[in-house]
């Protein structure tokens, strides 16, 4: 009978363990969430670059003369894409027939540009400066300018944008007359 008690405390004990647990769902630990992958999201600005604008060019001399015309030229330049940051060059070329008046005229403004901007991710803002010659009936003139400009990647090659750039201008040839400048762009360029 011994044999026949013990036999049953260990089918007893080993059927209340077959049932452990079935009367309580057990708790389950979350897995450990991972850390958070910081993603740059900007665009590839980075490559050489070749395009064409087309705007208005709006010159007050100091002699009181003024006027403004439509402007239109090429541009090529390259930029490097630090991540968030973007620092380029560029030179263009914009060729105008502005009338100042009494014979006057600008033909056209060469520049050489140093950008420095934000990459939004497709669209990169920037802030631009540089030196800038003018060529007209007077003669020749260098100055400065400084402005803005925005790009947008509509693909990645194609970009399109706009550009503001203010000019300073002491005196043409020997004429004793100088300007100050505003143009306004639309741009379009291709990256290689």
């Amino acid at each position: 009978m011994t044999r026949f008690v013990a036999m049953t405390a260990i089918a007893t004990i080993m059927g209340s363990a077959a049932f452990a647990g079935n009367l309580v769902e057990p708790a389950v630990e979350p897995a450990p969430t991972p850390a958070p992958v910081v993603v740059n999201e900007g665009g590839d600005w980075t490559g050489f670059y070749l395009g064409g604008q087309i705007g208005q060019l709006d010159a007050d001399a100091s002699n009181g003369a003024s006027g403004d015309d439509a402007a239109y030229g090429i541009h090529g330049g390259y930029n490097y894409d630090f991540g968030r940051f973007v620092l380029g060059g560029e030179l263009d070329y914009d060729a105008t027939d502005l009338d100042l008046g009494g014979g006057a005229t600008v033909d056209s403004v060469a520049r050489a540009k140093v950008k420095a901007g934000y990459d939004f991710g497709r669209v990169l803002a920037y802030v631009t400066g540089g030196v800038a010659e003018a060529d007209s009936s007077l003669g020749s003139e260098t100055g400065d300018f400084y402005g803005v400009g925005v790009a947008y990647q509509v693909t990645d090659q194609w970009q399109v944008g706009g550009e503001v750039l203010e000019h300073d201008f002491d005196q043409f040839g020997s004429s004793g007359v100088g300007a100050d400048a505003t143009s306004v762009s639309l741009r379009a360029s291709f990256k290689f």
